[in-house]
């Protein structure tokens, strides 16, 4: 066994040390660029759906493999960075069916476990941008150390879970039980981590400690370019922003973008100037959208992409994808691609827990039916999280909603995929029917304000007639096709 664990590490280095040399890279990138178009190529017998959504995963596999091409090639990731990530990477997508502990939840549930948690540890942030949707800004809020390392080990010991996201608050103002968040990312060196920060505390020292961890990515957060970034966070955090990415570039650590499309940014946020200058002149591996949900801080609904920019902003997107190859996913148009709603710990998909240990189904959806400080106080369990009968209940929709169906239909159009944001109506029932808890009080007041119950349901039928139109068009194949990657 050792010796295999010695051989399998050797071949893992020299295939990195190859892979850092251009005449070898380019041959295999083509090689898996022809595999991927063999592997992800429809069947004439296949659901016009299935098909569409089969080229658009075909796309998105194509544009990870030229961003790896991309940053071997620029020398923007170092070796060690490398080793770690290759490594987690091909353990995880090689065994993670073979898990003893993803066998044993598919034997009791009949489902695959979640892939992935999301993880506020704090609530407390340096900046305090309009509309955000955890309404952070100094003060407490804080998820014990002890707390969220029982969650991650209990995730991998129950789940397989492998993969996890730090958002906030700012994670890198953590600190609990004398420990920082990078405290929990050394610790499980068995895991990728993702973090969302603002990069305004991305130090040197910070850096420097990323680079010897290797399994965390930070994912920076930027409105477009200057005057919109500034416009929404505070004047001078554009250029912090730029301060961390160069260090990061020099360090070799993986970096993206993650941007709050609204009505104001939604035509620059894909703009060849933006895209050109984070992926091209900075460096960024991958960008994620984020459509504005009227949630937390002074949820205003005026920020709210109108149906005819989500439209454009779905077009482009597959754009961006297709033509410059970058890796780039719209959290809120490409449901298809993950057979819409992801949330309440659906098989493949994940669970929120905030600062308080409040469980959500979405970071989106800020309605508690458990908290993990008192499953944990009753001797519990996530998985007895997981049973909750309201996230059963989601999941059941989502079942019903089209998610693991082969034929496809117009009634479970994964463009309108999200209870909350597109089914409001539905979501406002669960609130009531399991009595779940508010995240915080904007959320609390948002139960009993009737006008934001309206507001938030018109927002869903606005919506829905020019998702309509792209699901039964260019999945469906029901029409001339509006075009975007399908």
């Amino acid at each position: 066994m050792a010796l295999t664990r010695r051989a399998s590490g050797l071949l893992r280095e020299a295939a990195n040390w190859l892979l850092y040399h251009d005449a070898v890279r380019r041959p295999v990138v083509r090689a898996v660029d022809w595999w991927l178009g063999i592997r992800f190529r429809p069947s004439h017998d296949h659901h016009a759906a299935r098909g569409a959504i089969t080229r658009q995963r075909r796309l998105v596999y194509r544009a990870i493999v030229h961003t790896m091409d991309r940053v071997l090639g620029e020398r923007l990731l170092s070796p060690h960075v490398a080793r770690v990530i290759t490594g987690l990477w091909g353990e995880t997508l090689l065994s993670w069916g073979r898990q003893p502990a993803v066998q044993r939840f598919r034997q009791e549930h009949g489902c695959d476990p979640p892939w992935f948690l999301v993880i506020s540890p704090g609530y407390a942030c340096n900046l305090r941008c309009p509309g955000c949707y955890a309404d952070s800004g100094p003060g407490q809020g804080i998820l014990g150390w002890s707390v969220i390392d029982r969650v991650v080990t209990e995730a991998k010991a129950l789940w397989g879970v492998r993969l996890f996201v730090l958002s906030g608050g700012e994670p890198l103002l953590y600190r609990s039980e004398g420990k920082g968040i990078l405290d929990l990312v050394e610790k499980h060196s068995d895991c990728l981590f993702l973090m969302f920060t603002n990069g305004t505390l991305m130090s040197a020292d910070v850096v420097t400690r990323l680079s010897r961890l290797g399994n965390l990515t930070p994912a920076l957060s930027v409105e477009g370019m200057r005057e919109q970034t500034d416009g929404r966070r505070g004047v001078g955090v554009f250029d912090r922003i730029l301060v961390a990415m160069a260090d990061l570039r020099k360090a070799g650590v993986p970096f993206g973008i993650s941007a709050t499309v609204t009505r104001s940014n939604c035509e620059e946020i894909l703009s060849d100037k933006v895209l050109d200058y984070f992926f091209g002149d900075q460096g960024a591996f991958y960008g994620f959208l984020f459509q504005y949900t009227p949630i937390g801080r002074g949820a205003e609904f005026d920020l709210v992409p109108s149906p005819e920019q989500r439209t454009q902003l779905w077009r482009r997107s597959w754009e961006v994808v297709a033509e410059k190859r970058l890796f780039l996913l719209d959290f809120g148009n490409h449901g298809p691609l993950v057979e819409g709603c992801i949330a309440a710990g659906r098989e493949r998909g994940y669970l929120y827990i905030d600062w308080n240990g409040k469980v959500m189904p979405c970071v989106f959806a800020p309605y508690s039916a458990a908290n993990i400080n008192q499953v944990y106080a009753n001797d519990g369990t996530l998985n007895d999280v997981w049973e909750t009968p309201f996230f059963e209940a989601v999941r059941q929709w989502q079942r019903d909603y089209g998610y693991g169906h082969e034929a496809l239909s117009p009634a479970g159009n994964w463009m309108h995929p999200c209870p909350f944001r597109d089914h409001h109506e539905l979501f406002q029932q669960w609130i009531e029917r399991y009595e779940l808890e508010p995240e915080d009080e904007a959320a609390r007041a948002a139960v009993t304000n009737r006008e934001y119950g309206k507001a938030m349901i018109a927002c869903g039928m606005r919506n829905l007639e020019s998702s309509q139109e792209i699901w039964d068009k260019d999945y469906l194949g029901r029409g001339e096709k509006l075009d975007a990657g399908s």
